[in-house]
């Protein structure tokens, strides 16, 4: 009996994540589609072949519902693992040179912009209209950027792969504004380089501001 129970315990967990990632699919689609001001819960639950009151029990707001879209869209996938558990960050730490490990950092930062360009673009655009569940999304994000940023370079510092002179507070700074989306975007978007070319430009300028 208990057996039993356990198998329909684990189905119905899996159930719930397939709904739950059918639902963030959903989202992201239609921000990419129709812009954030479209989406509403009621829309999302169309999209996604499930009522409202699912979506809203769910993720209870419109401002979780986009961030975790983004979240997952972020990581590549929905397991329950941390950013600095994964291989890009991973290799990162790994790296026994500054310059290896800042090439590997600008590797992680064009993986990032090709997995939530179009949807962060439109997010972050979006941010600006007075919506204050899109000005709470941006606001999220950039904390949660400067925080891994913060971690990067305090790693960079712990080994020695600062310039002499440079403060780990200007560092920081410098590196969160050259990793920044919008940068991506001008770049790759807008003037229309390679993932590959911002991605090498990256490493460079990242070696220039931050390398002993």
């Amino acid at each position: 009996m208990s057996s039993q129970r356990s198998y329909d315990n684990s189905r119905r967990a899996e159930l719930a994540r397939l709904t739950r990632r059918r639902i963030l699919d959903a989202t992201r689609d239609l921000v990419i589609r129709h812009g954030p001001a479209a989406v509403t819960m009621r829309v999302v639950a169309t999209h996604a072949a499930v009522s409202v009151e699912t979506v809203q029990k769910a993720f209870r707001t419109k401002a979780v519902l986009l961030k975790e879209a983004y979240d997952v869209t972020l990581a590549g996938d929905d397991e329950p693992i941390a950013m600095i558990d994964r291989p890009e960050i991973q290799a990162v730490l790994a790296a026994t040179t500054p310059r290896e490990k800042l090439a590997r950092y600008a590797t992680f930062a064009r993986v990032v912009g090709e997995r939530t360009g179009p949807l962060l673009s439109r997010l972050l655009a979006g941010s600006h209209s007075g919506d204050p569940d899109l000005a709470d999304f941006r606001d999220t994000v950039n904390r949660e950027r400067l925080l891994g940023v913060t971690g990067i370079v305090g790693h960079l510092a712990g080994v020695g792969g600062l310039r002499a002179g440079l403060p780990p507070e200007r560092a920081r700074d410098i590196t969160w504004a050259l990793i920044s989306p919008e940068l991506y975007e001008l770049f790759v978007i807008d003037r229309g380089w390679t993932s590959e070319q911002y991605e090498q430009w990256l490493a460079q300028a990242l070696v220039d501001a931050l390398a002993p």
